[in-house]
C-alpha cells in the first residue's frame, strides 16, 4: 500500500498550529484518516489521542497501525523575549516531546513507515553569505543546540526501522498566521523596513510549499534525514522588506537599528532577526519536488489575497 493511499492512518501533533492546520486540511483532501495528538481539553476531532509531554505520557493504544506520523508540536520560539526559564521550556518541549513520541512509535508492531519531525534552519546559526544545504554542519549557540537536540530525539524511531525525515523549516509565509501576520501592522502603517544592516539572508517558504514538502516526504521513499524546507531563492532582509512593502502598497524605508532590536528583544533579536542563513533546498530539488512559489513576490501575493 502506498503511504498516501486513501484511508492511510496518519498521526499529526501540533495540528492546531499554523503549518499543522494547513497540513490537516491537505491530508483530509487526500483521503487519509487523520489522528490528532492533543494535550487536553474537549476533543474537537473524532480521532483524538491524548498526550502530556511534560508528564511523559501518551495513549499508546491510539498509535496502532499507523502509516505515518507528522510531529509539529513545540513551544513557540519567537513568542516572547528569551528568559532563562523560557529557554529551558523551549529546549525541553522540543527534545522531550519528540523523544516521547519517537519511543512510543518505536514500540508499535509494526512501527509506522514514516516519521516527519519538525526542526528549523536555526540549526545552522548565523553564517553570513555561506550557502548552506543539508550536508552543512550545525552552527553554535542556543538555537543550533536546541535544534540539534530536537533532531537527535527522533533516534528511537529510526532505530526501530522507521524512515525519519527532519523538516528544517525556514520563515513560513501564508495567510492568517505565522511570522508574516506580526509584520503586517507596522508595514501597513508605513513603519516597515530592513532589520539591522539588512544584509542578512532570509530563507523563506510559502505555506503551500511547506505543506507540499511534508506530503512529498510521504511519497518519496528516498527522502531521509534533514530536509531543508525553504524556497530555492533566499533573499537579503532589505529585499524582503522592500518586496513586502510593494505587496502591501506601502513604503518600507524605516530601518530598525540592531541596538534597538537587541534592547527590545535581547538574545532573540540576534538569533532570529539579525542572523544570516542562506539555506538552499538541495534535497527537495534533487528528489523531484516542484515548488509552487520560487519567487518571494509571488509567495507574498498568495499570502495576502485581500490586497489584490
Amino acid at each position: 500500500m502506498s503511504e498516501t493511499a486513501r484511508g492511510a492512518r496518519v498521526l499529526v501533533s501540533g495540528a492546531s498550529g499554523f503549518i499543522g492546520s494547513a497540513l490537516c486540511r491537505a491530508l483530509a483532501a487526500d483521503g487519509t484518516q487523520e489522528l490528532l495528538l492533543t494535550r487536553g481539553g474537549a476533543p474537537s476531532h473524532p480521532a483524538t489521542i491524548r498526550w502530556d509531554p511534560e508528564a511523559g505520557t501518551v495513549e499508546r493504544r491510539g498509535l496502532e497501525a499507523l502509516d505515518a506520523a507528522f510531529h509539529l508540536a513545540g513551544e513557540n520560539i519567537a513568542a516572547a523575549r528569551w528568559t532563562r526559564a523560557r529557554k529551558e521550556r523551549i529546549r525541553r518541549s522540543r527534545a522531550r516531546g519528540t523523544a516521547l513520541l519517537a519511543e512510543a512509535l518505536a514500540e508499535q508492531r509494526p512501527p509506522p513507515r514514516l516519521l516527519v519531525s519538525a526542526s528549523a534552519i536555526g540549526i545552522y546559526g548565523d553564517r553570513g553569505d555561506e550557502e548552506l544545504d543539508e550536508s552543512s554542519a550545525p552552527g553554535t549557540g542556543f538555537l543550533p543546540d536546541v535544534c540539534r537536540e530536537w533532531e537527535e530525539a527522533a533516534a528511537a524511531a529510526r532505530s526501530a526501522g522507521t524512515r525519519v525525515v527532519l523538516a528544517r523549516f525556514g520563515l513560513v509565509l501564508g495567510p492568517g498566521g505565522g511570522a508574516l501576520q506580526r509584520l503586517l501592522l507596522p508595514f501597513r502603517l508605513g513603519l516597515g523596513g530592513r532589520l539591522g544592516s539588512g544584509r542578512q539572508f532570509v530563507s523563506w517558504i510559502s505555506l503551500a510549499d511547506a505543506v507540499g514538502l511534508l506530503r512529498h516526504a510521504m511519497t518519496c521513499a528516498a527522502l531521509e534525514g534533514p530536509l531543508n524546507c525553504v524556497a530555492p531563492r533566499p533573499v537579503r532582509n532589505a529585499e524582503f522588506a522592500r518586496t513586502l512593502g510593494r505587496a502591501l502598497g506601502r513604503p518600507a524605508f524605516l530601518p530598525a537599528p540592531a541596538p534597538l532590536l537587541r534592547l527590545a528583544l535581547g538574545e532573540l533579536a540576534d538569533a532570529l532577526l539579525l542572523a544570516s542563513a542562506r539555506v538552499l533546498p538541495r534535497k527537495a530539488l534533487a528528489s523531484g519536488y516542484s515548488f509552487h512559489h520560487e519567487d518571494l513576490a509571488a509567495a507574498l501575493n498568495a499570502a495576502l489575497p485581500l490586497h489584490h
